[in-house]
């Protein structure tokens, strides 16, 4: 399952209180229901961390390493596109015999379908989906497995309905605080006239520059020395679609970073939505990709273990992930700092230099 091995996708929560002591049978209360009693309307509810089959929710298999290791489980009956489509075609073929016609009109494909899914939507097995979750107790730290808004929403519905509690995403806003409307606008190029603000995106293009400039490099005070790059692929966009041209651009081959395309897109004015990374750490590597706009993390890798024991190795994985948000917020810290220094003017204008005089190819 995602967060016990291999790459997953990630957005990060911070709970705003800790959860009641009786937060098991909480969750228990509100499990997923036995799939032999699906019926025709979809289904969710919670399961156990270690597989979408075992809606039994005790200590025994929703805890691992210490944390809340659990999914919100999904299952329905759904009839495979292609089955309904050749059934439907079928019931056609039938009513032109039929009326000697050359054509269905539509209401009667309407009827057809609707029909076909009543009598053949209860023969279908059931299909189940997840979002894996994983509550570092210690910290008030939820990682949800998922970047898709949509399952983010059902998940935060769900999650609020079994707790009565409401988790923050962690993202740029969250991290600035009343500090956004401190926060200058930083412009990477001289040549562009957009001048909307949008930290987020800001952060990433500076992380960037910074990355190219100055080693990536920065220090935490608990967890050391920290050097992070940024890898293609590339998404830039303007901050707004009322424009000429294209408003997105995206470098996907080649040497993305060095291309002429990149160079071209910052001095337009755009800046980085979407990119690639990789965060060190002494011999530790984490690597993924970022949509800095939603703050999703996706195709996520932790730095290899040296556990073997399922709990102790779950454990280790999720001070992996402990530390790469750490890293995270100390690279935005890092940001805030710099565009909010007394000689701002003058690392715009090195940023400036940068965007002029970069290779391209």
């Amino acid at each position: 399952m995602p967060f016990e091995y291999g790459s997953f996708a990630m957005t990060i929560f911070k709970m705003p209180r800790t959860l009641p002591e009786d937060y098991l049978k909480l969750f228990e209360s509100n499990k997923a229901g036995q799939l032999d009693q699906l019926g025709d309307e979809p289904s969710t509810g919670w399961v156990s961390g270690r597989h979408l089959l075992e809606n039994e929710i005790d200590e025994a298999t929703s805890l691992c390493g210490g944390h809340l290791f659990l999914n919100l489980r999904t299952a329905e009956r759904k009839i495979p596109a292609t089955l309904l489509n050749a059934i439907c075609k079928r019931a056609e073929l039938a009513y032109m015999q039929e009326n000697n016609s050359m054509k269905v009109p539509p209401k009667e494909k309407r009827r057809i379908k609707l029909e076909a899914i009543e009598k053949n939507l209860k023969k279908m097995p059931p299909s189940i989906s997840g979002i894996p979750m994983v509550l570092d107790m210690a910290s008030n730290t939820l990682y949800v497995g998922t970047g898709s808004t949509t399952q983010i929403d059902n998940f935060l519905v769900a999650f609020f309905k079994t707790t009565e509690i409401e988790p923050i995403h962690l993202n740029i806003e969250e991290m600035l605080g009343e500090r956004i409307h401190k926060i200058p606008f930083v412009n990477f190029s001289e040549d562009s006239a957009d001048d909307n603000h949008m930290p987020a995106r800001d952060f990433l293009t500076w992380l960037w520059f910074y990355s190219e400039m100055h080693g990536g490099k920065a220090t935490h005070k608990q967890f050391g020395d920290f050097e992070i790059m940024i890898e293609g692929p590339l998404t830039f966009a303007l901050s707004s679609d009322e424009t000429k041209g294209s408003c997105e651009t995206t470098i996907k081959k080649g040497n993305p970073l060095q291309s002429a395309e990149a160079k071209a897109a910052l001095q337009v004015g755009k800046k980085l939505k979407k990119a690639k990374f990789t965060i060190a750490r002494d011999q530790e590597v984490w690597k993924g990709s970022i949509d800095i706009d939603k703050f999703a993390f996706s195709g996520l890798v932790l730095p290899e273990g040296e556990e073997m024991e399922r709990e102790s190795s779950f454990q280790e994985r999720i001070e992996f992930l402990n530390i790469f948000t750490e890293a995270i917020k100390l690279y935005f810290e890092k940001f805030v700092e710099t565009v909010s220094a007394s000689n701002w003017m003058k690392t715009e204008k090195q940023i400036h230099t940068w965007t002029r005089e970069r290779d391209s190819y």
